[in-house]
């Protein structure tokens, strides 16, 4: 994938990464501030591009062209975008909750050691999930067994979402 249209306009994974590479609100909130730490993440998204931030599915496969871009235009560096790569795992943690039927948790100690975040999200069937360290692991390794968009269509525990059937008159 070269680039992404938004709008009337091309964009390269490097200049998208860019733009939100200064987005740094600092340290996480705890479980119970997630969504609203997430608005402003998208918030700030919304204001310097047009880009569908807007907590569907699809949106995540922008968050994993965000993120290779981030790496792509760091290599070389040793320096990890902290701040993009917390907002966009905090976002995707958000796409999980609202489509996925997961909720925001404070992770226990051991879990904190194990995923090295303070939360997860945890789905309807009791499964922890660790988003935030899934957007640092597809920036480290760039494969694609590591997109976030990928998580998201793997993951067990789901809420189902059922379809109202028509009938057909006969």
């Amino acid at each position: 994938m070269t680039g992404v249209t938004s709008g009337a306009r091309d964009v390269r994974p490097e200049q998208v990464a860019g733009i939100y590479m200064d987005l740094d609100f600092e340290e996480l909130p705890g479980a119970s501030g997630m969504r609203a730490y997430v608005n402003a993440v998208v918030g700030g998204l919304a204001a310097r591009s047009r880009l569908p931030f807007d907590y569907s599915v699809a949106s995540l496969r922008l968050v994993d062209f965000i993120i290779d871009g981030a790496r792509r235009g760091s290599s070389g560096r040793v320096v990890r975008p902290i701040a993009l790569l917390q907002n966009l795992g905090a976002y995707t943690g958000e796409v999980i909750v609202r489509r996925g039927g997961a909720q925001w948790v404070d992770l226990s100690p051991q879990q904190r050691e194990l995923f090295g975040q303070p939360v997860g999200v945890r789905m309807p069937d009791g499964r922890v999930w660790n988003p935030l360290g899934k957007v640092v692991n597809r920036f480290e390794t760039g494969g694609p067994e590591e997109s976030v968009q990928r998580l998201y269509l793997m993951l067990h525990g789901r809420r189902t979402v059922t379809t109202a059937r028509r009938s057909c008159p006969v």
